[in-house]
């Protein structure tokens, strides 16, 4: 998986916040639009880009739809973001040795 659809559908500060709030526990969308100055129709748009890239997913309670976090695809997302900064590390090191022994 690629991670420009989700740092796209990160680069947007309202669903960082929903993300944050899911974070704390499930949520609906009404419940979300209650502890966020964001209506409930844009709450819904932007649970809608965050499912579509694997962060949330909707579990039904009841009538209720609720939205979950998907831990395991924001632990990917972070492996990821390390993997690129051990090699940007190593390659740093790399350049400072070079530095050191001219």
């Amino acid at each position: 998986m690629t991670l420009v659809p989700v740092f796209a559908a990160l680069g947007d500060e309202t669903r960082w916040s929903i993300l944050s709030a899911l974070g704390e526990g499930d949520a609906s969308a009404s419940a979300l639009a209650a502890r966020l100055p964001v209506t409930r129709q844009a709450i819904a748009r932007h649970l809608s880009v965050l499912e579509g890239v694997g962060l949330v997913e909707p579990v039904r309670v009841g009538r209720e739809v609720r939205y979950r976090v998907v831990g395991a695809e924001l632990a990917a997302t972070a492996r990821r973001l390390d993997g690129i900064g051990v090699e940007w590390d190593r390659r740093l090191a790399a350049i400072k040795q070079i530095a050191e022994d001219l």
